[in-house]
């Protein structure tokens, strides 16, 4: 079977709504320095985040796994190309979701989780949109969010 667009969008879809859930908060976390961004193939940032990654998609476009290590379970994917990495965050954002974004890879998880990856990893933290409804004058979704 080949893999497309659409089906990848889909499996980040449901991999954003089931790991990140609806609602919650960082939890008051403290800022640390962010290192240098990552780089390398998906074994190489799972082993630097002490993760065994359980693959679920192995393609020459993308590749995905599930990952858990102490702070949490995430969804780890790499990219052969920057715009096939853009594509996805921007198709899977739709969903809501909180994803750590690098060079061709992403981690999409819990606040708490892509915040604590990020001390390792370095990277710029993302948001999906909030569908909650909740907040008067929230914001459309989408922000980058550099500095948490």
């Amino acid at each position: 079977m080949k893999v497309t667009r659409p089906m990848l969008v889909a499996a980040a879809a449901v991999a954003a709504l089931a790991l990140t859930g609806c609602g919650g908060s960082d939890g008051g976390s403290k800022e640390k320095a962010v290192p240098e961004t990552a780089t390398g193939s998906l074994e190489h940032l799972a082993a630097e985040v002490k993760c065994t990654p359980n693959m679920q998609t192995d393609a020459d476009e993308i590749r995905q796994a599930i990952c858990k290590n102490g702070d949490g379970k995430f969804i780890l994917a790499t990219f052969a190309t920057d715009r096939g990495q853009r594509e996805w965050i921007n198709g899977a954002k739709d969903y809501g979701g909180h994803y750590l974004v690098g060079r061709k890879w992403v981690a999409v998880g819990e606040t708490s989780t892509v915040t604590a990856l990020r001390e390792t990893l370095g990277g710029d933290l993302e948001e999906g949109i909030d569908h909650s409804g909740h907040g008067a004058g929230g914001s459309a979704g989408g922000a980058t969010h550099s500095g948490h």
